[in-house]
């Protein structure tokens, strides 16, 4: 379910059944994790998992443990006979459970089906970018696999920027003049993507446009903000909004806005201030981190450019600088997004290679939240795994700074505005379950079931090998409780992306369901 093979058949049926496939499979994981889990109708049936949904019995194969990788067709029970399962019907019997109105729903799963099979009639006549770290960031064709529309995306003309489909494109170029520029931190990357343009007109600043953002928003030119043409080519990473400039060696986050999962994804006026505060607060954290785990690499935000002509422009125009991550691994060390590790299991053994990457990836998580008060969200798209020569976790590259918070009490914000010290910051117990989700739900329980397949025995001792790096963590740590509750055993909180999408409700509404400690 999480790789992508086609053959010289490939065809719209192949593409169409594929696309069906990766739809179904991921509605299911979560009506197994947020609709008949807590009702307490899934049970154990070796070789099969059972579930009811709105009073019908379903099965399927599985392995992975949490992760609930499906090893054949899912079925369901009709007349006493098992029968195929379509995502239609399941559609049908999660409305019918959840009750309720949401006209949207089937909507978006449909869309999110159709993105999948457009996703892969595009591959197929595509090249791959032969920079490897960018074809990890283009990999992820089915997308977030415990969410029931993963890959609806509004707006139209979405797949001539589409990261899955190995798009590329050259920005736009805008001039803002000087007195209704807005700016903060260090932009001089902005300046310099001129290129034959040498610059902006005299009084003007340069101020980068991602082209499908122009044409959702369709600002108004004139002597404010002028048009200067194409810029230069870049290309998409994961997250869709957010670029790689390989001539200036940067990454440009943008605006869009688009819902892509559960969120709009525009660079709130706060968020553009918050990044840049939040890299001069992070730069000696991170270096205190490094010190006692020297894999440790991070990506800094250091500034972002945007026009003051209004709410709407200044939002939706903002573009925030990112550090390129080529630029903080180490030579010879290849950075890949730990998304697409997830979809392919290493070569040479197994145990070491997973108790290095747990060393590299989630023992500095926990020293920046209980050493330092730091909230990372180090899920899947938001880490990249520097490999050496052999393919071995050797490094860790934490990215993206809107989900990075500060725990609330252990910093002194006094002094910044109040709507950015509170986009920057997280209660404890808010800020420890996003920490445990994206680092242990959304993280390794996939690459753990990546790395063992089929072997459930090779799972355990995977596990058992977490659990003593991350008890080793905790006694360095001086025993914190909230990591000796999780060492004994306490259940780990899942985002309910079924349940916000089903409400309608802004992802940070998002609520969690308990699911079985794999730690214990």
């Amino acid at each position: 379910m999480h790789g992508l093979t086609l053959d010289a058949a490939s065809g719209p049926a192949v593409e169409d059944d594929l696309a069906e496939e990766a739809t179904l499979a991921a509605l299911l994981r979560c009506c197994v994790r947020e609709v008949a889990g807590p009702r307490g109708l899934v049970w154990p049936a070796p070789p099969n998992l059972l579930l009811r949904v709105a009073g019908t019995l379903l099965r399927v194969r599985t392995h992975g443990g949490a992760a609930l990788r499906f090893d054949g067709p899912a079925e369901r029970l009709e007349s006493g006979v098992w029968r195929p399962l379509t995502t239609e019907e399941l559609v049908e019997l999660v409305e019918a459970e959840l009750q309720g109105h949401n006209g949207e729903f089937a909507g978006q799963v449909a869309a999110s089906r159709e993105a999948v099979a457009a996703i892969v009639r595009a591959r197929a006549g595509a090249v791959p970018p032969a920079d490897p770290w960018l074809a990890s960031e283009q990999a992820l064709v089915h997308g977030h696999p415990f969410h029931p529309s993963p890959k609806a995306r509004g707006g139209d003309g979405w797949l001539r920027y589409a990261p899955e489909a190995h798009a590329e494109f050259p920005l736009r170029l805008l001039g803002v003049r000087e007195d209704v520029l807005a700016e903060g931190g260090e932009v001089g990357a902005l300046d310099a993507l001129g290129g034959a343009l040498d610059g902006a007109p005299a009084g003007y600043r340069l101020l980068p446009a991602h082209p499908w953002q122009l044409d959702l928003l369709r600002p108004v030119f004139g002597a404010d903000l002028v048009d200067l043409g194409p810029g230069p080519v870049v290309t998409p990473t994961s997250s869709v909004r957010t670029v790689y400039a390989p001539e200036a060696g940067v990454c440009l986050k943008f605006s869009l806005d688009v819902r892509i999962t559960n969120c709009v994804r525009k660079n709130a006026w706060y968020e553009l201030a918050g990044a840049v505060e939040l890299t001069e607060r992070l730069t000696p954290i991170f270096e205190a981190v490094a010190r006692r785990h020297p894999a440790t690499r991070w990506l800094p935000e250091p500034g972002y450019r945007t026009a003051a002509l209004g709410t709407r422009l200044h939002e939706g125009l903002g573009v925030i600088v990112r550090r390129g991550p080529w630029a903080v691994c180490s030579p010879g060390v290849t950075p890949v997004l730990a998304g697409a590790v997830a979809l392919r299991a290493p070569a040479g053994d197994p145990r070491a290679w997973w108790r290095a990457y747990v060393s590299v990836v989630a023992l500095p998580v926990l020293e920046l939240y209980f050493a330092y008060g730091v909230v990372l969200e180090p899920h899947l798209q938001n880490v990249l795994v520097g490999l050496d020569a052999t393919g071995l976790p050797v490094e860790a590259v934490f990215r993206d700074l809107e989900g990075t918070k500060l725990v609330a009490g252990r910093h002194d914000l006094a002094g910044l505005d109040p709507d950015v010290a509170g986009a920057l910051t997280y209660d404890a117990e808010r800020g420890w379950a996003r920490v445990v989700y994206c680092l242990l739900v959304n993280h390794l329980t996939e690459i753990a079931a990546t790395v063992a397949g089929p072997d459930d025995g090779l799972l355990r001792d995977l596990w058992r090998i977490a659990r003593d790096l991350f008890a080793r963590q905790a006694a360095d740590l001086g025993r914190p409780l909230p990591l000796s509750d999780l060492l004994a055993g306490a259940p780990l909180p899942a985002k309910a992306n079924l349940g916000v999408r089903w409400a309608r409700a802004a992802d940070r509404a998002a609520g969690y369901v308990p699911i079985a400690n794999p730690l214990a």
